[in-house]
C-alpha cells in the first residue's frame, strides 16, 4: 500500500495527569487517585495516533533545554519518529498540561502552558521549509503562536501540499488563512466559535459548513465527540456515527480522530472513510487512560472496524 507522507506541525507538551473522585470547584482542594506523567501535546498526540496507526509522519515542534524535552526525544525514538526537525529553544521551557480527570464521568480540565511552542520564529520555520514541501499533507493545530501557524500553512499551499488544520484550541485566526485550508477539522465548541452556529442538530451543522465553505475552506469534518463526527464536501454532506464503547477517559479524543483521519487520507481512501478510520481510532483511544499512551496499533483498528462490518 502506499503511504503519502504526513507532516504534523504543533505542539508537544508533558501531560501531568491526575485521576479524582470529581473536579474541584474553585477554592476546593480534592484528593487524587492516581497521577500519570507522559508525553502529549496536541500536535505530538495526533503524530503518534498517526504513526501507531502506520502512517509515514514526521513531527515539526519546539522544546525547550529541559528534563521534560527528553520525554519527546524517548517516546519519538520509542516510535521511530524522526527527530531531525525538532528545534529548541534556549530560555523557554517545554510545553506543559495540568490535565484533571473525574473518574465518575471521565470528563477532562486542562491547563496548558505552552512554553516554547509559543516561540516559534520565521528563521525556525525556514530551516523546516523543506520537509513541509516535500510532504503531501500537513496537519495542524492552534496549540503554537499563531504567526507560526500561518507561515507554514502559506507554505504548504503554495507548494500543494494538502493542509488540514485542526482548530484547536479555538483562537483568532487571519480570515485569508480560511482558503488555504483543504478540510478543517473543528469540534462542535470550536465550530461555533468560527461560524456563530450553535451546533444543535445536523441542520445546524451543515449551516456552519456552509459557513466555511464561504469563507474559502474546502472539505469540513466537525467532530461531535460520542456521537460522531458531521462531513461535508461542496457536493454532499454525511453524518458518521461514532463507534460506541465504555470511555474511561476522553482526553485526546479529538487528536486521536485527527491523527487517523490524517492517515486513512493518506493511504488513499475516501474523506467519509477516513472519518470512520478516525472514529475507531478515537473510540478506542478513550477505553484507555491517557494520551498518546492510549492510541491503538493498526491492527486493534482494523479489527474494530471489521467486526462493525460484519
Amino acid at each position: 500500500m502506499m503511504k503519502e507522507k504526513i507532516t504534523v506541525f504543533g505542539s508537544f507538551a508533558v501531560d501531568l495527569m491526575a485521576r479524582t473522585p470529581h473536579l474541584p470547584v474553585p477554592g476546593e482542594t480534592v484528593k487524587g487517585s492516581m497521577f500519570k506523567m507522559g508525553p502529549g501535546g496536541k500536535g505530538f498526540n495526533q503524530c503518534v495516533a498517526a504513526k501507531k496507526a502506520g502512517a509515514n509522519v514526521t513531527m515539526i515542534t519546539k522544546l525547550g533545554r529541559d528534563t521534560f524535552a527528553n520525554v519527546a526525544l524517548d517516546t519519538m525514538t520509542a516510535l521511530d519518529i524522526p527527530k531531525d526537525h525538532i528545534m529548541f529553544s534556549e530560555d523557554v521551557s517545554t510545553a506543559t498540561a495540568l490535565i484533571m480527570v473525574d473518574e465518575t464521568t471521565s470528563q477532562n480540565e486542562i491547563v496548558v502552558t505552552l512554553g516554547a511552542c509559543e516561540t516559534i520564529s520565521k528563521e525556525d520555520i525556514e530551516k523546516v521549509k523543506n520537509e513541509i514541501i516535500e510532504s503531501d499533507y500537513l496537519l495542524v493545530q492552534l496549540e503554537v503562536n499563531i504567526d507560526a501557524v500561518e507561515n507554514v500553512v502559506k507554505i504548504a499551499h503554495e507548494n500543494g501540499v494538502k493542509v488540514i488544520l485542526n482548530t484547536a484550541p479555538a483562537r483568532p485566526i487571519d480570515e485569508a488563512l480560511f482558503s488555504m485550508i483543504d478540510i478543517i477539522t473543528p469540534n462542535e465548541v470550536e465550530a461555533e466559535i468560527l461560524t456563530g452556529v450553535h451546533i444543535s442538530d445536523e441542520t445546524k451543522a451543515q449551516e456552519a459548513c456552509n459557513i466555511f465553505f464561504e469563507k474559502g475552506v474546502k472539505n469540513v469534518v466537525i467532530t461531535l465527540g460520542s456521537r460522531g463526527v458531521f462531513v461535508a464536501t461542496p457536493d454532499e454532506s454525511k453524518f458518521i456515527p461514532a463507534f460506541k464503547v465504555n470511555a474511561i477517559d476522553t482526553t485526546g479524543a479529538g487528536d486521536a480522530f485527527n491523527g487517523g483521519f490524517c492517515t486513512a487520507l493518506a493511504e488513499g481512501k475516501s474523506i467519509w472513510e477516513a472519518a470512520k478510520f478516525g472514529n475507531a481510532l478515537a473510540a478506542l483511544s478513550v477505553t484507555r487512560l491517557g494520551t498518546t499512551t492510549s492510541m491503538p496499533t493498526r491492527e486493534e483498528i482494523d479489527v474494530l472496524i471489521k467486526e462493525i462490518v460484519d
